[in-house]
């Protein structure tokens, strides 16, 4: 290798990163095709391209030149933020040097032909017509824990991939430790707090839905000019860059919910990526810390701001412009109570905020014994409904509002939903610390409607370290300590407390 100049060798590995960042980003482009325009007959020939492009990246990052640029660029001197990108990029070059390209390339046309099974199973509702291609998909990820290795569990393997040194262990903990006191308070409160919430299932029209779910994602931050908003099967977020960020969401004429919270849900993870610093676009400062952290965005504004009092004082007055024939004979109280209700259900993305976290644990231990091969993939409908009358005490009527309902396993995102609950307990806590720190958070909203004095909080405390820290580090950085469930516990008992 030439000798060059500590700036020159770096920028040569930037310029080496983006190229690769264009490439991976070209095949997500194609992605979020594939979930929201492509004509089915197109199905198969965009599964190749994918695929090819997915090939591509991984040949172009697990190169030998990579792996010696980085080596000589962590021997010289660099700024503190220029070093913690080579040493993440070196720790991803490390990981991904163990899959070959051609088991990228199958995994990547697995996924696609599995997305496209999971899309006709649902629309027959019938797992069976998913089986086929989720085994495939099973077999593959079970190697992949393999290939990349792990101590003690497969499936951590698999974890971290979305959240940085999870294992089965951590989380087993995490889940029994929240598991009675959530028990607890869901039977404290469908006790004492019975919310009616029948005007949630009037006749909502689409476009008025549309028009109402542009305006909030406006009114909290979102950014237009660097994103845009589709429909799909399952509302998701993806990014092509911090200027370009394409949320999705699904809208039910008979159910008012469904749409508002996703928007805003999908909006909180959008606002994250669009605050991801732009001049480190391709490099893992420029990438979220985890899912995780990600979810920590969603859930935030979700629930504790979406679904919060201060929110709604303001915001319930231009919701009933919007649908005055639903709206103007119900009062903010009974709105507030009815979008808080908790009451166990079959469908995780509309359950309330205390019994979605058994949702997860559900799917959690499902996905353990699928990839230690304990659970078998046509035995899942069976486990599935098993479980949700033993933890939820709720009949699964079929497989699309059962086991079809999660887009993930058609993605290949094994390891996945237990950081929606870790999001949600790293939400609470990030949630009482910006009320600790920007004083009149609340009396701003209620008065003004004004979210942006937390945005601006998040940007600087959460969105602009991008990669640099864990989990972990980020949450005791921004609130003094580590994760500690037992703040979401407390969220939950007072917001429960003030509907009453």
């Amino acid at each position: 290798m030439r000798t060059y100049s500590s700036d020159a060798l770096y920028s040569q590995y930037r310029d080496e990163l983006q190229k690769i960042a264009d490439v991976k980003y070209s095949a997500a482009v194609l992605q979020w095709d594939q979930e929201t325009y492509l004509p089915p007959k197109g199905a198969g020939f965009r599964g190749r391209q994918i695929a090819t492009l997915s090939e591509m990246a991984h040949q172009m990052f697990t190169g030998e030149n990579i792996g010696n640029l980085l080596k000589e660029l962590l021997s010289r001197e660099l700024t503190e933020r220029q070093r913690r990108n080579a040493e993440l990029t070196l720790e991803d070059y490390n990981r991904l040097k163990k899959l070959s390209p051609a088991f990228v390339r199958k995994m990547s046309e697995a996924v696609s032909a599995a997305f496209h099974a999971w899309i006709e199973a649902r629309k027959q509702n019938n797992f069976s017509i998913f089986e086929p291609s989720l085994t495939i998909l099973v077999d593959l990820k079970r190697q992949e824990a393999e290939l990349l290795g792990y101590e003690g569990h497969p499936y951590n393997a698999l974890m971290n991939e979305y959240e940085k040194g999870a294992t089965v262990q951590m989380l087993d903990k995490v889940f029994s430790d929240i598991k009675n006191p959530l028990l607890d308070l869901l039977y404290e409160v469908t006790e004492k707090l019975v919310a009616e919430d029948y005007f949630l299932r009037q006749h909502f029209p689409t476009q008025q839905q549309w028009e109402w779910g542009t305006y909030l994602a406006k009114q909290l931050g979102f950014d237009f000019a660097a994103g845009r908003q589709d429909i799909s099967e399952h509302p998701f977020t993806t990014n092509f860059s911090s200027h370009d960020v394409r949320i999705t969401t699904r809208i039910d004429e008979n159910d008012f919910a469904n749409m508002t919270w996703s928007t805003i849900h999908e909006v909180g993870h959008a606002l994250y990526e669009q605050g991801l610093p732009a001049e480190e676009y391709g490099l893992p400062l420029g990438e979220y810390a985890s899912l995780g952290i990600h979810e920590s965005q969603s859930r935030l504004w979700e629930n504790c701001v979406g679904r919060g009092g201060a929110f709604w004082q303001y915001y319930y007055p231009k919701l009933q412009q919007y649908f005055p024939d639903q709206f103007n004979n119900i009062s903010k109280e009974q709105f507030l109570r009815a979008v808080n209700k908790v009451q166990p259900s079959l469908i995780r993305t509309e359950a309330d905020e205390l019994t979605y976290h058994f949702h997860v644990m559900v799917r959690y231990e499902l996905e353990k014994h699928l990839i230690e091969g304990s659970l078998q993939v046509k035995e899942i409908p069976l486990y599935w409904n098993d479980q949700y009358k033993s933890l939820l005490g709720v009949e699964v009527t079929d497989d699309k509002q059962g086991c079809l309902q999660d887009v993930h396993w058609s993605h290949g995102s094994f390891g996945y939903f237990a950081t929606y609950s870790l999001g949600s307990f790293y939400a609470a806590q990030f949630w009482e610390q910006a009320k600790a720190d920007i004083p009149g958070l609340e009396s701003h909203i209620v008065n003004e409607g004004n979210t942006a004095l937390l945005l601006n909080w998040l940007r600087k405390n959460v969105h602009a370290h991008g990669r640099y820290y864990t989990s972990d580090e980020l949450c005791s950085k921004v609130t003094g300590k580590k994760l500690d469930s037992t703040v979401f516990v407390n969220y939950l008992k007072q917001k429960m407390n003030d509907l009453k």
